[in-house]
């Protein structure tokens, strides 16, 4: 196994652990007016970065191993950086359940209601 491979690896892992919704229930979050009122917009852009990284998350959810390229192990990467860095923000007097906090994670694969891995396998 090359140094590449093991990379591969480790990037599809943490994209594992980060991805804790299934590519069906984040198409259905995706569609949701709770989804698409949250989030920064490029300028002029009608979608939030998060919103499209979501509807790209859920084409990786359903793409084969051995046919992830580079640009989509990039994209994996930094899922897997946001969610991190997101959850360190966790507000402390919010009602997670609806807070704009868990909405943005959402867009990204991520409910923090939920524990562990769900939707990113092999």
């Amino acid at each position: 196994m090359s140094g590449a491979d093991t990379d591969s690896d480790t990037i599809r892992r943490e994209f594992g652990e980060s991805v804790n919704m299934t590519a069906g229930e984040l198409e259905g979050w995706l569609a949701t007016e709770e989804s698409q009122s949250v989030g920064q917009k490029k300028d002029g852009a009608a979608e939030s970065t998060g919103h499209e990284s979501g509807r790209r998350i859920v084409e990786l959810l359903h793409t084969k191993k051995a046919d992830l390229t580079d640009d989509d192990l990039a994209h994996m990467r930094k899922v897997h950086g946001y969610v991190q860095r997101h959850l360190a923000q966790e507000p402390e007097h919010e009602d997670v359940e609806t807070s704009k906090w868990r909405y943005s994670l959402m867009n990204w694969g991520h409910d923090p209601l939920r524990g562990g891995s769900g939707g990113a396998e092999g």
